[in-house]
């Protein structure tokens, strides 16, 4: 079996995610280690169309969206890790606990995901994922997916 990639640009997370603009929310990988963790960043720029009423005068990124980035991470985790198993499913948002979000994101930052996996169980998993702006914690949640 090859060795997966470390790092998936735009073009490879669009193979793997079936998100498309302006709701695709990871703009590169740039470490995965199968079954253990994953790191990703988004660039967030005033052109995301979530600005226009998030919040006028104020831009902020919704805490909802930081929790849509993470679990999309990891998604690409548990389709890189489990592609032999589960290719072409889809993976599901299953649960998320103890969200708490630190800090806010604005226009011009770089949205760092990092997530490891905590379980996996069959077609389930369960992560710890954290969200980073400048080395800051901006959210953190334990989050589970699954295959559909």
């Amino acid at each position: 079996m090859d060795e997966p990639k470390q790092v998936y640009e735009i073009a490879d997370i669009m193979e793997l995610l079936p998100h498309r603009y302006p709701f695709v929310l990871v703009d590169r990988v740039i470490s995965l280690s199968p079954g253990e963790s994953i790191e990703a960043y988004k660039n967030v720029t005033i052109n995301e169309p979530f600005f226009q009423g998030h919040f006028p005068g104020e831009p902020i990124m919704p805490g909802v969206l930081i929790l849509e980035g993470l679990a999309q991470a990891a998604a690409i985790l548990a389709y890189v890790t489990d592609k032999d198993k589960f290719g072409g499913r889809l993976v599901y948002f299953a649960g998320l606990d103890a969200v708490r979000f630190r800090r806010k994101v604005v226009p011009g930052d770089r949205l760092d995901y990092r997530l490891e996996v905590l379980k996996r169980k069959a077609k389930i998993y369960k992560l710890a994922g954290k969200a980073f702006v400048d080395g800051q914690l901006a959210s953190e949640a334990v989050l589970m997916a699954t295959f559909a």
